[in-house]
């Protein structure tokens, strides 16, 4: 079993800060992709940010410029640094991740993990 738990949402007026962290634990032989999405009301999950294990990154055109991914593989936790956030970046905020599980490496293979979510709203 694996879990994800995410943090550090809120509510911040336009032009502020926000950091989110998402933590993975449990039977983890090791992570690939690790990444954030957003859901806003009536719309598709979308893709924010996406950080591999190397720490090669990519971004929707959106927050390029404003948001930053970053990890720590030790800890097998992610982040999402959002600066000026604006009223659109309002949504559920989830954190993805490609684990790898299995007893040995022989049985090992490769999940997708989803978070529980977090709600960021931007006022104005």
């Amino acid at each position: 079993q694996v879990q994800l738990v995410e943090s550090g949402g809120g509510l911040v007026q336009a032009g502020g800060s926000l950091r989110l962290s998402c933590a993975a634990s449990g039977s983890i032989r090791s992570i690939n992709t690790m990444g954030w999405y957003h859901q806003a009301p009536g719309k598709e999950r979308e893709l924010v940010a996406t950080i591999t294990s190397g720490h090669l990154t990519n971004y929707a055109d959106s927050v390029k410029g404003r948001f930053t991914i970053s990890r720590d593989n030790a800890k097998n936790t992610v982040y999402l640094q959002m600066n000026s956030l604006k009223t659109e970046d309002t949504a559920v905020y989830y954190c993805n991740a490609k684990v790898v599980t299995g007893t040995s490496p022989l049985r090992a293979y490769e999940s997708d993990y989803w978070g529980q979510g977090t709600q960021v709203t931007v006022s104005t």
